[in-house]
């Protein structure tokens, strides 16, 4: 019978990760997930010998902005929630070199000048602490207008990328 449930459907589990969060897991289970992503940047890493995965929403690129908010929310910055959460990942028995990476978000969410410029900040903090850990990006949808939204199943290494244009898919497995 089509549109009937699969067994392991009716058993999955959707963590949501917020502004300035992240979540790792080795639950087969578990799909991560983050919506909304404007200049925000949502970084999936995936390790499929051990299917273990972790997303994080990182809302700036330096925690030297707000030293008392880094220390009560680390992952709202890339500097201290991306070390965090590798952390994090090679406790579940994740190891760095069989990482590989998904990247989205940054866009330019204020009309007319954005004078802040912090979509743009975010991608080259990302990037430069994924280039330091020598992580794979498999794929990076940043930049541009539009907001988007990511899923990660840990189960599979499936990544759903979804913004106002479409859905695509993308394996980290």
């Amino acid at each position: 019978m089509s549109g009937a449930p699969t067994l392991p459907s009716l058993f999955q589990q959707r963590v949501v990760v917020g502004v300035g969060d992240l979540a790792v897991s080795n639950n087969a289970n578990v799909n991560l997930s983050t919506f909304a992503l404007g200049s925000c940047v949502g970084i999936i890493v995936y390790d499929k010998e051990v299917k273990v995965g972790g997303l994080i929403h990182i809302m700036l690129p330096d925690s030297t902005l707000s030293p008392d908010k880094a220390q009560k929310q680390p992952a709202m910055f890339a500097d201290t929630g991306m070390p965090i959460m590798f952390r994090n990942l090679c406790g579940l028995r994740a190891e760095r070199r069989r990482m590989r990476a998904f990247v989205a978000g940054g866009a330019s969410v204020i009309s007319g000048s954005d004078m802040f410029k912090i979509g743009e900040r975010n991608i080259l903090a990302v990037k430069k602490l994924i280039n330091a850990l020598g992580i794979q990006v498999v794929k990076a949808d940043v930049g541009g207008v539009n907001n988007r939204t990511i899923h990660l199943n840990v189960g599979t290494g499936e990544v759903t990328l979804k913004t106002p244009i479409g859905t695509s898919k993308i394996s980290l497995a």
